[in-house]
């Protein structure tokens, strides 16, 4: 027998797919029943994990109506926006580097086309603390994360923003090669602070 547990992640896990994907958009309610047929999952495990989204502030729950998208505001984006910085840097801290890994990175960056986009710099993000020593808080900056794209979706395309990333993305590579990781850390919480400046102009705009 499956245990309740790993129904319930298989959920959460389909749902932040879709997310990804854009098929879940601000306001939109959940059908329960449409995911519970879409992942071969009973009503209740889809509950369960939307509950935890709940927690995470990803979705919320309407009385007679089930769960929505939360809709995104200027005060949560900035609070997101500092407290996943701080993470970064905390993670980034308890992460060991080796001259292979940097390499490593070093090459994927390198390889992908579009810099800019969401999924390419979270991913990048990701392989960077891939080895953080500390696997909570990994878990903890994947849900935040998991809100943050909402946010990130609304912010339009632009070359010279994917430059600029780019050049902080590099110097953070640099700085760990020195091992200077004061230096990347610094780097890394001012690539966090330029898209919510980028974040808070779109809203202004709005």
């Amino acid at each position: 027998m499956i245990q309740p547990q790993i129904l319930r992640d298989k959920v959460k896990s389909h749902l932040l797919e879709q997310i990804q994907q854009g098929k879940l958009q601000i306001g939109k309610t959940i059908n329960l029943a449409a995911v519970a047929r879409e992942t071969g999952i009973s009503v209740t495990p889809v509950r369960e994990a939307l509950s935890q989204l709940e927690h995470a502030r990803i979705v919320k729950a309407i009385p007679n109506r089930g769960f929505i998208i939360r809709p995104l505001g200027t005060l949560e984006a900035k609070h997101l926006y500092e407290t996943v910085s701080q993470l970064e840097v905390m993670a980034l801290e308890s992460t060991p580097f080796s001259k292979e890994y940097i390499l490593e990175l070093r090459n994927y960056f390198e390889q992908k086309e579009i810099r800019n986009s969401i999924s390419t710099r979270f991913e990048f993000h990701k392989l960077l603390l891939a080895n953080c020593t500390n696997p909570i808080l990994l878990q903890i900056i994947d849900d935040l994360k998991a809100r943050l794209f909402f946010y990130e979706q609304i912010l339009p395309e632009s070359s010279l923003v994917g430059q600029q990333m780019e050049t902080q993305n590099d110097a953070i590579l640099n700085a760990i090669a020195e091992n200077n990781i004061p230096t990347a850390a610094l780097i890394l919480k001012m690539h966090w602070m330029t898209v919510l400046e980028r974040v808070q102009n779109q809203f202004a705009k709005d």
